[in-house]
């Protein structure tokens, strides 16, 4: 079975569906795109409480372990860089508590993608050895983590 052939037959399944992104992970840079697809997701999540916002950050990880294990071993492939679920739940995550507007969606974006592509420590060590759908999630709320404790820390110093 081809490439092609085999993610045609992938789209037939709504686990594999969400764990590409709808589609997003597909596209040239599929982490940046998994991204954008995030920032879609929080303009509608920060309209919610934080409690509820914290909540569904949560369940989409929760959800993610077993969504982004799935496809890996239907793949056949650790960390296929098409699954960017991780990616959606790691940019609601930076942007947890975050200040509104459009500055502030921009540069957890920014931040986001940089921790998750520079994997500084603990993440790098989290991503060698830590697998499987835990492992593929672990790694990007990791990055989001520091993503958002940047963004809250330039917020702090400039205002």
């Amino acid at each position: 079975m081809n490439k092609l052939t085999a993610l045609r037959h992938l789209w037939r399944n709504p686990t594999h569906l969400l764990a590409f992104g709808l589609g997003a992970g597909l596209l040239p840079a599929p982490g940046t795109f998994g991204t954008l697809l995030g920032v879609a997701v929080y303009l509608w999540a920060q309209t919610l409480t934080p409690e509820l916002y914290a909540a569904l950050c949560a369940l989409l990880f929760v959800a993610g372990i077993w969504l982004c294990g799935t496809t890996a071993r239907k793949l056949g492939m650790e960390d296929h860089p098409g699954i960017v679920w991780d990616e959606i739940t790691g940019y609601l995550v930076t942007m947890m508590f975050a200040p509104r507007g459009w500055l502030w969606i921009a540069l957890g974006f920014g931040l986001f993608r940089l921790f998750d592509i520079w994997k500084p420590w603990p993440i790098n060590i989290a991503d060698r050895k830590i697998k499987g759908g835990f492992g593929i999630m672990l790694d990007d709320v990791l990055a989001a983590l520091y993503a958002m404790l940047a963004l809250h820390l330039i917020y702090f110093i400039t205002h």
